[in-house]
């Protein structure tokens, strides 16, 4: 079965879950299922999670559809309002087992407009781009993403609250984005 079709079946279903026909929640539930753990067992490995606990995170994914069904709007698409829930889920689960996501900057490389990171030391001298933000940003995108400190360490180091920590990496990161870009559609 198609996405589309897959995903208009399982609204039609939710629909009348939601108008309280408990048979049609039973059903979309059970055909939800499979779609759901294939998606948590994805984001665990895009999330380093170990794949043994993603059935701990379908379990709560299910447990919020069933809290927030209501919460659904029924003119919308019910595919990302699933996906948001089981990536907030698996970012809640990370939490509460204290794990943290680390990003090498390597892998921002695609958001600087490079290629594959190989070629990094060869175009880019990372200091010297470095040097053209500002100290609170230099820092923090030296220690995330250069040196694998975790959110909460930085902004410790730094005296700083995880959320200022968080938004001052995403303006940093999007600062030399520009910067590389800029720079190369000169050449």
């Amino acid at each position: 079965m198609q996405k589309s079709a897959r995903e208009k079946e399982w609204a039609e279903m939710m629909r009348a879950a939601v108008a309280g026909n408990t048979q049609a929640y039973r059903n979309v539930l059970a055909a939800m299922t499979p779609h759901l753990r294939a998606m948590a067992r994805r984001r665990c490995d895009q999330f380093g999670i170990p794949a043994s606990e993603a059935e701990d995170a379908v379990q709560e994914v299910l447990l919020t559809i069933h809290l927030k069904r209501g919460s659904w709007d029924v003119d919308r698409p019910i595919g990302p309002w699933l996906s948001t829930i089981v990536r907030n889920k698996l970012i809640d689960f990370l939490r509460k087992r204290g794990k943290h996501v680390v990003i090498p900057i390597h892998y921002v490389a695609a958001t600087l407009g490079m290629g594959d990171g190989s070629e990094i030391s060869d175009r880019l001298d990372v200091e010297k781009i470095l040097h053209g933000l500002k100290h609170p940003q230099r820092t923090i995108v030296r220690s995330i993403s250069m040196e694998g400190a975790s959110v909460r360490e930085t902004a410790a180091q730094l005296n700083m609250s995880e959320v200022a920590v968080r938004v001052s990496l995403h303006r940093a990161l999007k600062a030399l984005s520009a910067v590389y870009r800029s720079d190369h559609e000169n050449e």
